[in-house]
């Protein structure tokens, strides 16, 4: 029996029994004597198969908003950036434009000034015509 109790015990320690011929080990040292360091380490072993699972609380989430949230959240606050970024750019495009408008036309209305100058020049050549008006020409 001695025998067999050793056979079973290395190929335990070896890992390579089965859980008929780990039975069959428990009960033979049962019923045997010595072998007392083994008798107490299945002993403990029965004790740790015997006790209860306890089950672990999952610790409670904190209240910190999820990552998904916060990814929505980024993303309506860039469309609303883009949004008023665009209104303020386009807000731009159209003031520049009315500065462009603004300095042809004002180009424009100071040599059209400068044109109506000259021609005021040409108007002291109206009285040229005079002598025609005060004598009139004789007709054939």
């Amino acid at each position: 029996m001695n025998e067999r109790i050793e056979k079973l015990l290395s190929s335990y320690w070896a890992g390579e029994s089965t859980l008929q011929e780990e039975v069959e080990l428990r009960e033979l040292l049962k019923k045997s004597d010595g072998f007392e360091s083994e008798k107490a380490w299945f002993a403990e072993l029965e004790d740790f198969s015997k006790e209860e699972p306890h089950n672990l609380q999952k610790p409670k989430r904190s209240k910190t908003a999820s990552l998904s949230w916060m990814g929505w959240a980024a993303s309506i606050l860039i469309l609303i950036g883009t949004y008023f970024g665009w209104q303020s750019y386009e807000r731009q495009q159209e003031e520049q434009a009315y500065q462009e408008v603004m300095a042809a036309l004002s180009l424009f209305q100071e040599k059209y000034s400068e044109g109506q100058q000259q021609l005021q020049k040409m108007n002291d050549l109206k009285y040229l015509n005079t002598t025609n008006e005060v004598f009139k020409p004789l007709e054939k």
